[in-house]
């Protein structure tokens, strides 16, 4: 999940929530992330730990465009990466 560094602090607190939309985006790879992150300031990149999520019982769905959507993902969920990790390959 790519976001804007201003926003990590609640993410880290409180998990994603689909704010106004009726689900949670979530990018299929680091570089769509961190081109979704750019749009607000310096982005920030999340591991969505999808797998336990799924196992957990939490739904996912595939839009047509390859976003993938789920109602929430609790901050428990989440793994922040260093941005050392997703800028090797990608120019911020």
């Amino acid at each position: 999940h790519g976001t804007a560094e201003k926003y990590a602090a609640s993410i880290e607190k409180t998990g994603l929530k689909p704010g106004s939309r009726m689900y949670v985006h979530l990018s299929p790879d680091i570089e769509t992330a961190v081109t979704v992150g750019k749009r607000h300031g310096r982005p920030i990149v999340y591991e969505v730990k999808s797998g336990q999520m799924h196992r957990d019982g939490f739904p996912f769905y595939r839009s047509v465009n390859g976003v993938w959507l789920t109602h929430n993902v609790p901050e428990v969920y989440l793994e922040r990466m260093e941005s050392s990790v997703f800028t090797r390959s990608i120019t911020i």
